[in-house]
């Protein structure tokens, strides 16, 4: 498995700015967890009162693992775990109607061209619209992006040797 968790206070950071000082912000939203490893940024959301997650996961192993931490976890609603390639389970989650509040896409970081071909297909998505924040965790060294499209990064975190990008939808 090429499993890499979000560093604790990357991890940290991340919610810090969901919630910008209110603890309740998260509560209702939709998240989807891409490429989510060990589930870990999804629990989390589904933990501060997220209504639903998707957990999008290609690997057999880790989709596993996410449904064994969530069941020891007792989590028993609110998700759905997909097993299968991001860009066709968006596709698949555009298709049945889903509107994303949040897009957090980590993929291993040795495969950068998952940064383009993702943040390019959420640019012309319906699952994202001008309210939704997309967060892509990649290398410090590395950069996904300033714009795809209509999808502009408005900010840029980093910790040690990870980053997070915050984009989000413009007006055209």
């Amino acid at each position: 498995m090429d499993i890499r968790p979000t560093a604790d206070r990357l991890r940290e950071s991340l919610f810090d700015v969901l919630t910008a000082g209110n603890p309740g912000a998260l509560e209702g939203c939709v998240l989807i967890d891409l490429y989510a490893g060990t589930g870990a940024v999804g629990i989390e959301a589904l933990s501060r009162g997220a209504r639903q997650v998707y957990f999008v996961e290609s690997s057999l192993a880790a989709a596993k693992l996410i449904r064994e931490n969530l069941a020891s976890l007792q989590v028993g609603d609110g998700y759905e775990v997909i097993r299968m390639d991001a860009l066709r389970a968006l596709r698949q989650l555009q298709g049945m109607g889903v509107m994303a509040n949040i897009v957090f896409l980590d993929p291993p970081y040795r495969m950068e061209h998952a940064y383009r071909d993702t943040l390019e297909l959420l640019e012309e998505s319906a699952l994202v619209n001008e309210a939704t924040i997309v967060i892509a965790e990649h290398q410090k060294r590395t950069d996904p992006g300033e714009q795809f499209g209509t999808l502009r990064r408005y900010r840029k975190l980093t910790h040690g040797e990870g980053a997070l990008s915050f984009y989000r939808r413009t007006k055209v």
